[in-house]
């Protein structure tokens, strides 16, 4: 089975734009960028001409001299298995990070020789440049952000037929009970395995609990191998340090950040380098406290006050070794995490959306407001419930302080919109940009 990516329909656009700066797709590490490049060339090109910096070390010297493209293409050509044809032939370039050169060279694709498609990408491509002090051709190049697999993405995959019906929602209205039942299954599965391909389609091939697991297990072995290959010894300590304590600073009741749960008597200036660093290789999040929701967002954060999440939940999970069973029945001590959970996946829904960086609220000891996102002109209070139970002072306390025009609660009650009020399934919360659209035309 194939699971039909988003970015896909991106970049047929490109595709079929008139002018082609080359595409630089990044992401963490295995969520799917090669699959990507390959199925996107097999549906929109003629041909696909892949060439591996990692595994072919003579296409190093190919980058190495000048910089003419007629050149550059007609050595290629000899070593590829395809016919390298403008408008007809996808040119690859992956594990681009292992090249300052080809890296480099995206500039004159872009500058001398907009005729070719070239996509490229790399594995913690912004971790490999900072290191060599490599520098992106920026202006030159199209960055695509690619992400672990939505819940959208998961939907469409294991029941079509629900993903249609949510999809053409035309109205914010309760959902029918049946279809809403089966959109929380599906959401709980989705929970468990999260976004990584492999786990994912584990999943919905139903082959079992262990086979997630080993696939999610095997992808955090390979984070931690990799953290020793592009880090310093120092640094890995510290990385795996902070990696390692993703779980316990989420299961706490305030989710702030805290060095000393990284390890005792840890300081922030000795640990700024590794949060960067995982930051760079697209395995966590910071969210940073705001002490007003004022536009720009980013003029009124608190620098120093920051919560910090995972790229994706099923990773997450799995590191917190919390079982697949406490997902599909009520599990005593579960309550504090289920709710990091959650808003894990509504914080990765939201920045895949809005292409925004979300923020969260705090007035003192007396309320905090899970995320606040500008979304054009308007600052959205959001708040993440992870079951039905939806008490809760800190978003009214905000409503009368600062009374927006639209606030949302994701949770696991049924679609409603009421008096500025969107409450919304967490499954939904990758319709957020849609119902929000709805919702304003009330």
């Amino acid at each position: 089975m194939k699971i039909e990516r988003d970015i896909i329909s991106q970049l047929a656009e490109w595709k079929d734009a008139s002018i082609h700066k080359p595409v630089l797709i990044k992401g963490a590490r295995q969520i799917g960028k090669t699959w990507v490049m390959h199925e996107f060339g097999r549906r929109c090109f003629k041909h696909v001409a892949e060439f591996n910096f990692d595994r072919v070390d003579e296409l190093h010297s190919i980058f190495a001299g000048n910089k003419d493209i007629n050149r550059i293409i007609k050595e290629l050509s000899a070593i590829s298995d395809v016919p390298i044809i403008p408008g007809e032939t996808l040119i690859i370039f992956d594990e681009i990070q292992e090249s300052e050169h080809a890296l480099n060279c995206l500039k004159y694709f872009c500058e001398d020789a907009q005729e070719y498609h070239v996509v490229a990408a790399g594995s913690l491509l912004g971790v490999a440049v900072r290191k060599k002090s490599m520098t992106v051709p920026v202006g030159k190049v199209r960055i695509m952000r690619m992400y672990p697999m939505s819940f959208s993405e998961y939907l469409r995959a294991a029941d079509l037929s629900i993903w249609e019906k949510i999809s053409q929602i035309s109205r914010i209205a309760e959902l029918p009970e049946l279809i809403f039942n089966k959109l929380m299954l599906e959401y709980r599965r989705y929970m468990v395995c999260g976004g990584m391909p492999e786990a994912a389609l584990a999943m919905i091939n139903n082959e079992g609990k262990g086979a997630v697991d080993n696939a999610l297990q095997d992808i955090l072995d390979m984070y931690e191998l990799d953290f020793s290959k592009y880090a310093s010894p120092i640094e890995v300590t510290r990385i795996n340090a902070i990696w390692r304590s993703l779980p316990s600073q989420l299961s706490k009741e305030n989710r702030k950040f805290v060095y000393n749960v990284v390890r005792s008597g840890a300081r922030a200036r000795d640990y700024e380098d590794a949060l960067i660093w995982l930051e760079e290789a697209g395995l966590i999040y910071k969210v940073q406290d705001v002490s007003k929701p004022g536009i720009p967002l980013s003029a009124y954060c608190e620098t120093n006050a920051f919560k910090v999440y995972a790229s994706d939940c099923g990773l997450l999970r799995r590191m917190a070794r919390i079982p697949a069973e406490a997902f599909v029945s009520d599990v005593s001590g579960f309550t504090e995490f289920k709710g990091a959970m959650a808003e894990n996946a509504v914080l990765l829904s939201l920045i895949k959306q809005f292409d925004t960086q979300p923020y969260y609220w705090t007035s003192g000891n007396m309320a905090e407001v899970d995320f606040v996102v500008q979304m054009e002109t308007e600052v959205v209070p959001i708040e993440v419930k992870a079951e039905r139970n939806t008490k809760s002072k800190s978003l009214s306390v905000y409503n009368d302080k600062y009374k927006p025009n639209i606030r949302i609660r994701y949770s696991a009650n049924n679609l409603k919109f009421s008096d500025g009020m969107l409450c919304c399934p967490l499954p939904m919360a990758d319709f957020t940009h849609w119902l929000m659209n709805l919702a304003n035309k009330l």
